[in-house]
């Protein structure tokens, strides 16, 4: 047979699987994942990752999700059905980088002066809500901390308190 491997993505709707019971309808998301893997791939010997099934699975067997983003491998008649990790992120980091070197080129000072700015905020920002944060932390847990002892002697002296008025109490009967 051919050693070449066929990838594909694919967008799985799983809307049918609330005609099924309550009770088994991530069972049946599951079975017809492996059917569509089957009926596109044109192999029986299907196999599941364990991340697609922890997806189907995440919200419990009553709610499984509507749709499904996958990608399937087929190698040598064995099809695997994975989980598509996108892309997107790598290609607007590169256009954004693209707009950046376009402007410069066209010698727009301005918008080199806007990036510059924005970039200086942003990291002012950062650093602004870093120490805030360790700030509410550092304080929070002293003042737990002082509640809890404070706490404690009150009731130890209350009491010793008691225990003299009961003393008290009996030398007076006797």
């Amino acid at each position: 047979m051919s050693t070449e491997s066929i990838e594909r993505i694919y967008t799985i709707n799983l809307g049918k699987v609330l005609l099924s019971p309550n009770n088994q309808r991530a069972k049946r998301a599951i079975n017809m994942i492996r059917e569509f893997a089957t009926k596109h791939m044109k192999s029986e010997n299907v196999k599941i990752e364990e991340e697609i099934s922890h997806l189907v699975w995440a919200r419990g067997i009553r709610h499984p999700p509507r749709k499904i983003r996958v990608k399937i491998t087929k190698d040598d008649g064995n099809v695997i059905v994975s989980k598509y990790q996108e892309e997107k992120k790598a290609e607007e980091t590169l256009k954004k980088s693209d707009k950046k070197s376009d402007g410069k080129k066209k010698g727009d000072k301005k918008s080199d002066n806007k990036t510059k700015k924005e970039e200086k905020k942003v990291e002012e920002k950062k650093t602004e809500e870093k120490p805030k944060l360790d700030e509410k932390k550092v304080e929070e847990k002293p003042k737990k901390e002082e509640k809890k002892p404070e706490e404690k002697p009150k009731k130890a002296e209350e009491k010793p308190k008691q225990e003299e008025k009961k003393s008290e109490k009996k030398p007076k009967k006797e």
